[in-house]
């Protein structure tokens, strides 16, 4: 009997030898996690920690966006469009029109900033006794140019020449729902039912009254549909989530903080069958402390995974700014790369988004790219302030991926065991000048079996070349890096 003799090299767990140089190599350890990660999904982000077994000298970290040089695209232009506080702008493609469209609120009944020269006011800003939002519409062939049409819906000093859909909800989230069978509800919002807001009364003080309504074009609303008593006063944001067969929506709450007497924000889900009934309130995310306030957080599901954008609001420097965070399943949330923006604050004092940044609901995904617009103000939340809209755009899968902590020695991500049906393996990764990514494959029995040609430049869903074919149903894959920033890995 002939005896094909391999070399066998034990991975310690806590201090692997692997040699990424050879040809193959077989690879074996008594404590492989055996577990199978069972997905539907073909491509895994690596922010996703239900696929990563263990990591070496890594950190996740988010992405770069590449801010429009365009921006702001507009901004408070109009008579109407007092205050761009804090805009909570919802964006979609529409597919079937081919145009973007863009349900945004301003307060249209606030004190009006007299110059767009902050540093010339003496006073400080001060809200009149009653504040007024309203929601206005936009539209773009490009997504860089807006039009405000006039929509003759709305009454505003004497007249309806102007884009406001409707006068009074405050904090609405507006989407089109392409699972609704009814033509009469196609588009959704949600908002918080704010006949006037009464600074003097302080915070919710309009009855915490939630409410929903539907519309066939977006533009013509139904009667609002009380549903629950939240505060709401937020960006609140609702999306159809078929793996639960539930409308799931994101609101706010105020919640009592460790050690301070005054009350933090927090993100509240709620849930419903149809829109109509909504249950379940309960505190999926708040801040590290009361001086980090989680204040709005826009969700969307990509790539197998629900992904949060998460506006912090510094209570001490007054200033916001946008973090990620993930959920497998709209209810466990987790932060990425806390205290590192996705969307960082211009560091140049009154710059157009220097004071607060607040993504839309939600992100508009392209072949290459992916479009995040946000509310930006060149000033403090609670300041006199110019309020804008922008556009940050990051690579494909590009919202976090893993950096070497070290930069003098090199990482390693892990992955879980986890189904393969043979087919290609692709990787979408930023590489820089002299980095490399080096990929390994083991069987179930924790042996290596093949091993990918290696990677010197950044790739988009590159076809991985492997030097043995992989014949196995389950796979787990060793990724070693150096200069180098993985995303997504596709198998199948």
């Amino acid at each position: 009997m002939k005896i094909k003799m391999k070399k066998l090299i034990l991975i310690f767990f806590c201090i692997p030898v692997i040699n990424f140089a050879a040809k193959i190599n077989l690879i074996k350890t008594d404590r492989f996690e055996k577990v199978l990660f069972k997905s539907d999904s073909i491509k895994f982000l690596l922010l996703d920690n239900r696929i990563i077994e263990k990591t070496e000298n890594v950190k996740l970290e988010v992405g770069k966006v590449y801010k429009h040089p365009n921006n702001p695209l507009f901004v408070e232009e109009k008579e109407w469009e007092m205050r761009f506080d804090n805009l909570y702008g919802n964006v979609i493609f529409d597919k079937d029109e081919e145009i973007y469209k863009l349900w945004y609120s301003p307060f249209i009944v606030d004190s009006k900033i007299v110059t767009r020269k902050i540093e010339t006011i003496t006073s400080e800003y001060a809200p009149p006794p009653i504040r007024e939002m309203g929601i206005c519409y936009a539209s773009s062939k490009d997504g860089i140019n807006w039009e405000k049409p006039d929509l003759g819906l709305e009454r505003y000093n004497g007249n309806k020449n102007n884009n406001i859909v409707w006068r009074k909800p405050h904090g609405a989230g507006i989407f089109k729902d392409y699972s609704e069978k009814n033509p009469e509800k196609l588009y959704k919002v949600i908002y918080k039912h704010n006949q006037e807001w009464n600074w003097g009364l302080g915070s919710g003080n309009e009855g915490n009254s939630l409410a929903v309504s539907f519309s066939a074009d977006g533009l013509n609303w139904s009667d609002k549909i009380n549903i629950m008593d939240l505060p709401g006063d937020t960006h609140n944001n609702a999306n159809w989530i078929p793996k639960l067969n539930k409308y799931v929506a994101m609101t706010r709450d105020w919640v009592k903080s460790d050690g301070k007497e005054w009350r933090e924000r927090a993100v509240v889900r709620i849930e419903s069958d149809d829109f109509i009934n909504w249950g379940n309130p309960k505190v999926v995310l708040k801040g590290e402390n009361f001086d980090l306030q989680t204040y709005a957080m826009p969700y969307f599901f990509y790539e197998g995974v629900y992904l949060g954008l998460v506006a912090v609001h510094d209570q001490k420097s007054d200033r916001v700014w946008t973090e990620l965070a993930w959920s497998p399943d709209t209810i466990d949330w987790t932060r990425i790369d806390i205290g590192n923006p996705l969307i960082p604050n211009s560091e140049k004092k009154l710059d157009y988004d220097y004071g607060c940044i607040y993504a839309c609901a939600v992100p508009v995904i392209k072949k290459d790219k992916i479009e995040i617009f946000y509310g930006s103000s060149d000033y403090l939340h609670n300041g006199w302030r110019n309020g804008s809209f922008s556009l940050a755009t990051l690579r494909k899968d590009g919202f976090a991926g893993y950096v070497q902590k070290n930069i003098n020695k090199k990482g390693r991500i892990y992955t879980t065991l986890m189904n393969y049906k043979k087919g290609p393996i692709k990787l979408t990764a930023d590489v820089e000048q002299g980095g490399f990514i080096n990929i390994v494959v083991l069987d179930k029995s924790g042996y290596q079996i093949s091993k990918a040609k290696e990677i010197n430049k950044t790739i988009d869903s590159a076809v991985l070349e492997f030097d043995n074919e992989i014949n196995e149903e389950n796979i787990k894959l060793i990724i070693e890096i150096e200069k180098a920033k993985p995303y997504s890995i596709v198998i199948n």
